[in-house]
């Protein structure tokens, strides 16, 4: 299936239950840049507007190209931030007319290659690239337990994409010469309901038939035993940051 249109089914879910970032990895972003008032992103991939919101909130001004119309359609107002419909291999934006290009969970679904030639083109001078993904956190107990549910409940028809085999940047890549790698923790609180909708909200996971109706009957099973007093569990991110500087 066309990655363009993975998430059309699942865009209010995305909207409403996929994690935010922490600050200090929007700060390690913008870290040495100028001030953000003065800044233009081109946010990439950037789905219902999650991080788009969050640079914006920093004051910077994004576009966002977002070629899925489903997820642009869920995604909430902000006055920095404008949406264009286009592709990560094919942005339609002017040659050198962006200071900072992201990809918040993302660029494992492009074409690294045209993809990164493409964000060189529409990069300033020495502008900077940053790559983020929040991955779970397996060294917790519960993020552990949760991530075995979910890869038994798999849709083993759809070819998933192995996040972490692209987090590599192609070695015949020469456009952007090194990253910069930085880690935080990003611990999100859910209850059940949250709970589910995050698990759906993921492309391989089937949203109807036997296997949907084990993982909602495990997930329960999983928040009764890892849930507070609140009836919320701890799932724990690892949000990575790749940062890097056009050559």
């Amino acid at each position: 299936m066309d990655s363009t249109y993975i998430f059309t089914d699942r865009a209010l879910e995305y909207a409403r239950y996929r994690p935010s970032y922490p600050q200090n990895a929007l700060a390690a972003i913008l870290k040495g840049l100028a001030s953000p008032s003065g800044l233009v992103a081109a946010d990439i991939g950037a789905g219902t507007g999650i991080a788009s919101r969050l640079l914006g909130d920093c004051g910077v001004k994004v576009i966002a190209i977002e070629p899925n119309e489903a997820m642009r359609q869920r995604a909430e107002y902000h006055p920095l931030v404008e949406f264009k419909a286009a592709t990560a291999e094919t942005t339609n934006l002017e040659q050198a007319s962006v200071d900072l290009v992201t990809c918040f969970q993302a660029f494992h679904w492009f074409e690294p290659l045209p993809t990164l030639q493409e964000f060189h083109r529409i990069l300033k001078p020495l502008g900077r690239l940053a790559l983020i993904w929040n991955m779970w956190d397996k060294t917790d107990g519960f993020t552990q337990a949760l991530n075995e549910l979910v890869s038994l409940a798999r849709d083993s028809t759809e070819q998933h994409q192995n996040w972490e085999s692209k987090l590599g940047i192609p070695p015949e890549n020469c456009y952007f010469q090194s990253f910069d790698h930085f880690e935080f923790s990003n611990p999100q609180q859910r209850d059940f309901t949250e709970l589910i909708g995050l698990v759906e909200s993921q492309s391989f996971i089937p949203l109807s038939g036997t296997k949907h109706q084990q993982l909602i009957r495990d997930l329960r099973e999983l928040s009764q035993k890892w849930a507070d007093h609140r009836g919320k569990v701890s799932l724990v991110y690892r949000t990575d940051v790749y940062i890097s500087q056009a050559s």
